[in-house]
């Protein structure tokens, strides 16, 4: 079992393979290589379900954390954590509608969807390693 100290560099791990893994994604569907890319699109469902579900089980055991930065570095980190955890919230809808309406090979409707989905899910995925990065690193 891994150690619950540990959880939040596995979660910047698994936020930081899921970032790559959408710009593979997007990267592949551009130049046409569709089962690449849903190879991609799977695997950072994949990846971000396990990041949500280590993030949950880490702060229900361990509650809130709280950023110790002072000064000018303290705004940076609430305004990134702010933007970052309302579209947090806001991705996750996005992402099961996006990826059914592929599943169901809804594409012109998965699609328009998808131009929305991917920019705030990398945004989420990289903003949450900035977080773990100014929470645990600094």
């Amino acid at each position: 079992m891994i150690p619950l100290s540990s959880l939040p560099g596995l979660n910047a791990v698994l936020n930081s393979a899921s970032a790559l893994l959408l710009l593979s994604g997007y990267f592949f569907i551009r130049n046409g290589r569709i089962a690449a890319h849903r190879r991609c699109m799977l695997a950072a469902f994949a990846t971000s379900t396990l990041f949500l579900t280590s993030y949950l089980l880490y702060h229900y055991h361990v509650g809130s954390v709280a950023f110790t930065g002072q000064g000018w570095i303290r705004r940076v980190y609430f305004t990134i954590l702010i933007s970052h955890t309302i579209l947090a919230v806001a991705i996750v809808p996005l992402v099961l509608i996006t990826l059914s309406r592929a599943l169901r090979s809804r594409f012109d409707q998965h699609k328009r969807i998808a131009r929305w989905t991917l920019p705030l899910w990398f945004y989420v995925s990289v903003t949450g390693v900035i977080v773990y990065w100014m929470l645990y690193r600094m």
